[in-house]
């Protein structure tokens, strides 16, 4: 099979090495490897948890976890490694956008002569697939191994043009990030989702190895609900707030900036009450991920804006909007609208939290289920829509749907609106420790805005 899309090999020419320069870096690494350390150790959420009861219970789970410790020695020690020479500051702002686009391109060629392989084994009319794929599986591993060479110093300027833009919006001491931004492409855990049957509320996450497959992750939530009478779901992740931040492996450019900051403002929060009590309760955890939307979504967009601005979106609107089940306004005609995945979803969770505070669990759990197979109807791919489904996606509440009636991302939509900019409304969110405290927050930052 042809694959036109790829492209001749290319190569970077350095000047010679600023030893000063390379040693002055060679000591900025060293001590990102000891802050890695330290935010592994002292920092909830940036590490599993295996002393919480369910633990002992999770079955077949246990078999699946993934080696946090492994994969930190080799992403540490590939960044120790650039981190001697920093090759990125020879290259011209131009060139370094230019070798992020090409590098990204490199991703999706990947992608596109895996899912070819797979539809070569897929397809029962190819007798031998081995055989037939053989071309395709020779190139596919030509081009990671080319990619693998390629991806510290793509990391490096992904992590460089994010630190500027943080500078820029007043992050910066001395015009460095603390945290540093740190980034590792990765094959990403899966992660296991733990919530009680009668509410919905995440009480475990669990990760788990890359590559399960479907058949498996349908045994270990089998598995874990019938141990430990709860509702399970095991997601995907787009990125995992360790040290370094793991990014899924993906070929779209947006996504990349927008996850790069927001697994950044998990690093910055974690030295802040916010952060520190991430997972005390499923309003801290909510708080936390919906104030670190906001900020990859302000921040991804400030990148793409600067450096690649033929891909930048219109940026971030928080203008307070009316309530997203305000009836139509007398004498409008109610035109047939299209199928709002944000919209329907967010029914659903409402009339699924009312069913659970009626203590109708069987009901609530029929009422999934069939709104489930709406969903599949319209083309989304839910494989299982249960309470810890919505006890991981409801956190993220920067946009309504999955968090139902949660005043949780209105009011933080509402905040960054009457804050003065970026940097103020994460100085006022860091400190907060509840609902009640965001919600004071807001009505200070109306008044002092003038606000009603």
């Amino acid at each position: 099979m042809r694959i036109p899309f790829l492209s001749p090999e290319r190569s970077l020419s350095l000047p010679p090495i600023d030893w000063p320069a390379a040693w002055r870096s060679f000591w900025r690494g060293f001590w990102l490897v000891v802050l890695a350390g330290l935010f592994v150790v002292a920092v909830p959420g940036a590490r599993p948890d295996l002393r919480e009861g369910h633990f002992q219970a999770l079955g077949a789970a246990r078999d699946h976890l993934f080696d946090f410790v492994a994969w930190e020695v080799g992403a540490l020690a590939d960044k120790g490694a650039l981190g001697l020479i920093a090759p990125q500051r020879y290259m011209s702002a131009a060139a370094r956008s230019q070798y992020i686009r090409e590098y990204l391109q490199g991703v999706q060629n990947i992608n596109t002569l895996e899912r070819a392989v797979e539809q070569l084994y897929i397809n029962p009319d190819v007798a031998d697939p081995d055989a037939a794929s053989a071309g395709l599986r020779a190139l596919r591993d030509r081009l990671r191994a080319e990619q693998e060479s390629r991806q510290a110093l793509a990391e490096a300027i992904i992590q460089g043009q994010v630190a500027e833009l943080l500078v820029d919006y007043g992050f910066g001491i001395g015009g460095q990030v603390i945290p540093p931004v740190v980034i590792r492409f990765t094959r990403l855990p899966t992660i296991l989702i733990v919530s009680p049957r009668d509410r919905i509320e995440r009480v475990g996450s669990y990760a788990l190895e890359h590559g399960l497959t479907v058949d498996q992750m349908e045994r270990i939530e089998a598995d874990v609900d019938r141990e430990l009478g709860v509702s399970s779901l095991i997601v995907p992740l787009g990125g995992l707030a360790v040290w370094p931040a793991m990014l899924i492996e993906t070929g779209y450019l947006p996504s990349v900036y927008e996850v790069s900051a927001h697994e950044w403002a998990h690093h910055y929060l974690a030295f802040f009450p916010l952060g520190l009590n991430y997972a005390a309760s499923s309003e801290l955890t909510t708080l936390n991920e919906t104030v670190a939307s906001i900020v990859g979504a302000e921040i991804g967009w400030a990148v793409l804006d600067r450096y690649y601005p033929d891909l930048a979106p219109a940026p971030p609107d928080y203008t307070p909007q009316p309530p997203p089940d305000q009836g139509t306004p007398e004498g409008t005609a109610e035109a047939t609208p299209a199928f709002d995945f944000r919209a329907e979803m967010r029914a659903t969770r409402v009339e699924v939290d009312r069913l659970l505070a009626e203590g109708r669990i069987e009901d609530a759990e029929a009422y999934m289920e069939a709104r489930r197979r709406v969903f599949v109807e319209h083309g989304y791919a839910i494989r299982k829509l249960n309470q810890a489904y919505f006890a991981f996606y409801g956190s993220y509440a920067d946009e309504p749907g999955a968090s139902g009636a949660d005043p949780i991302g209105p009011a933080l939509r509402d905040l960054r609106y009457y804050s003065g900019s970026l940097r103020a409304f994460v100085q006022t969110v860091r400190a907060l420790t509840s609902l009640a405290d965001l919600q004071a927050a807001l009505e200070d930052a109306r008044r002092a805005q003038g606000g009603e």
